[in-house]
């Protein structure tokens, strides 16, 4: 491939001029003048902003692609994109120079024609596509809910799953809308989903109500393309769990793929607040076709003596990454963290993580592991945990571990621990190696063969976090899926 086809391509420059009296803005390319169908809050002051002329074209391309009439959408949900709009037309497309970037290659997106999944696809394509669960499930297609693939039948009384734009009480709507839009240091991805998001999904528990089944969320990407096409179509599902004082419940993301080779963006958000006293148990399970960019934003807020534990198991998409960000916003409150990355292809696996304390007596526990067993394979950490000043008495641990089963897979991890606070218990370690002479040696000298001996060794690392997953139907899937994957693997 010559040097050129690698080169980004050459913009003029764009100037984005915003009027306070109009909703809409206007692109300026050369001489030519466009209209832009970006919406952006009437209050801004007349001003003009340079940036790339990429992220207008998206912007632009995802607004096109939901309904036109904002008018009809639920209040938060117009809060919520003219609120990411406005933050979608300040954000540049991030680059290798940014630090939150600084491993992770976007060109996969970056140099792709992006089409939004606007609309469901042909029912006779839903066809093969089923949720294989026994519990309460929700069916998402490429971010549309599809009422013929859920059963949400025996939920407690007061709670409710479902699209926003259906949600018929009153007092549950003023409580989304206060709580829409909570996390203000999100990046580019999440005001992306923010303005493409078709609806909201919303998961409500009322005060003292403890929900015993869990909620399967199955994501299922259906719509895209195949290798040598510039085309990638983009999804944009978003979450939102409210979970009362008091409340208890246990919530599966699962995200699988149709076709296993298959090319497309799934840009998911779930936004959760946990009130005062609540639970919230959050298992994620990420296995998109190899070919994909799945990239996975979690925005937490936990209020006092609130517990939220999440327990993850990502292995698919060409590039992977998962934008993890909790608030301790009470004192006695607990956070417990399990994630499992796993690269058996030519995979980038990313982890950012945030986990800010800023009352007493919070407790936080982080386990990150990742298995990297591709020469082009590629794992990224880089989790922060900031104690703020008034967090006394905090108990904070974070370790990694990392196992690199290729001379030339990579792994880059940065744990990082920002201590304020003087009265503290805090810890953080990272180990990155291959499997240890002495446990290959323990096998082979009982007759066991170097190949199977590193499988063995290999699953028993990955499934100390997978043991995690609370339901046995699905650590069981997992279990497959991950054992096959490892078969399939060279070492």
């Amino acid at each position: 491939m010559s040097p050129s086809a690698l080169s980004p391509p050459v913009y003029k420059p764009s100037v984005l001029l915003f009027s306070p009296s109009t909703t809409k803005t206007c692109k300026i390319i050369g001489n030519r003048k466009t209209k832009a169908s970006v919406s952006v809050r009437s209050s801004l002051t007349s001003q003009a902003i340079t940036f790339d002329p990429f992220v207008l074209e998206l912007a632009e391309t995802l607004e096109d692609s939901v309904p036109s009439s904002s008018s009809s959408a639920p209040p938060p949900l117009q809060k919520l994109r003219e609120a990411s709009s406005e933050s979608l037309l300040s954000t540049p497309w991030p680059s290798r120079k940014d630090e939150p970037f600084r491993f992770t290659d976007l060109s996969l997106i970056r140099y792709s024609e992006i089409r939004p999944v606007s609309q469901l696809p042909d029912p006779s394509r839903l066809s093969g596509v089923s949720v294989d669960t026994q519990f309460p499930c929700l069916g998402i297609v490429d971010g549309h809910v599809v009422k013929s693939m859920s059963n949400l039948s025996g939920l407690p009384e007061g709670v409710y799953v479902g699209r926003l734009s259906e949600l018929t009480s009153t007092s549950i709507m003023d409580r989304i809308s206060e709580i829409v839009c909570g996390l203000n240091d999100g990046d580019l991805f999440w005001s992306i989903n923010g303005v493409g998001a078709p609806d909201v999904t919303v998961v409500y528990v009322p005060e003292g109500c403890c929900v015993e089944n869990p909620i399967h969320l199955a994501y299922f990407s259906i719509e895209g393309s195949y290798k040598g096409s510039k085309a990638m179509h983009v999804s944009n599902p978003r979450v939102l769990v409210l979970v009362e004082k008091g409340g208890e419940i246990d919530i599966i993301e699962e995200f699988s793929a149709q076709n296993g080779n298959q090319c497309y963006w799934a840009n998911s958000a779930l936004e959760m607040v946990i009130r005062e006293g609540g639970k919230v148990r959050h298992s994620y399970i990420q296995s998109q076709s190899l070919g994909a960019a799945h990239i996975k934003w979690t925005s937490v807020q936990q209020e006092s003596s609130s517990t939220y534990e999440l327990i993850e198991v990502s292995s698919g998409g060409k590039l992977g990454r998962h934008n993890l960000h909790i608030q301790q916003l009470g004192p006695n409150t607990v956070t417990e963290l399990s994630t499992l990355h796993l690269s058996v292809d030519d995979q980038t696996q990313d982890l950012h993580s945030r986990l800010v304390l800023d009352h007493p007596r919070g407790y936080s526990r982080q386990l990150h592991k990742c298995i990297v067993t591709h020469s082009q394979g590629q794992a990224v950490f880089d989790g922060n945990i900031k104690v703020n000043r008034y967090a006394q008495q905090t108990d904070a641990g974070q370790l990694t571990r990392s196992l690199l089963l290729e001379p030339r897979a990579t792994v880059n991890v940065k744990p990082n621990l920002q201590i304020v606070a003087d009265d503290v218990k805090c810890s953080h370690g990272a180990a990155i190696s291959d499997l240890e002479e002495s446990q290959l040696f323990y096998f082979r000298a009982r007759g066991v063969d170097p190949k199977t001996a590193r499988r063995i060794l290999v699953f028993a690392f990955g499934r100390e976090i997978i043991n995690k997953l609370p339901y046995p139907s699905i650590r069981e899937s997992v279990q497959r899926q991950i054992k096959q994957l490892l078969d399939s693997a060279p070492n």
